[in-house]
């Protein structure tokens, strides 16, 4: 079973949103079941810091052995940070991806009603 801290936010796409209590700054990356169904993480494309993105936007793409997915917004606003140790690191999403395995960090600009309590995606991912 996957794990869903009820500390997150979390879409219907699979990523998560964890709040950096303060200056509307929050860390986005895939769940720990988004993970699971990719199988080994071989790549990850992310975008360049100061990069702008609406909700629901396509800001990067994750390569795995079972498959390539985009990885879309879960809200609007701008990338302040961009974890590099992805780079060389994929399989830190596989390992840690609550942790180390986190994408990127974003000045939220926008709206956050439409993200899912733990619960609900519990639900919808069938927990």
């Amino acid at each position: 079973m996957a794990e869903i801290p009820d500390d997150l936010s979390y879409t219907e796409d699979h990523e998560y949103v964890k709040s950096d209590g303060g200056a509307g700054v929050v860390t986005i990356g895939i769940t720990d079941y988004a993970q699971g169904e990719l199988g080994d993480v071989v790549y990850v494309e992310l975008p360049k810091v100061g990069a702008k993105f609406a909700h629901h936007d396509v800001f990067g793409t994750i390569e795995a052995v079972k498959a390539v997915s985009e990885l879309f917004a879960p809200l609007a606003g701008e990338v302040v940070a961009v974890n590099e140790r992805l780079d060389k690191e994929p399989g830190l999403v596989n390992s840690d991806p609550y942790g180390e395995g986190w994408m990127i960090r974003m000045r939220v600009s926008g709206d956050q009603s439409g993200l899912l309590p733990a619960d609900a995606y519990r639900k919808h991912v069938g927990q």
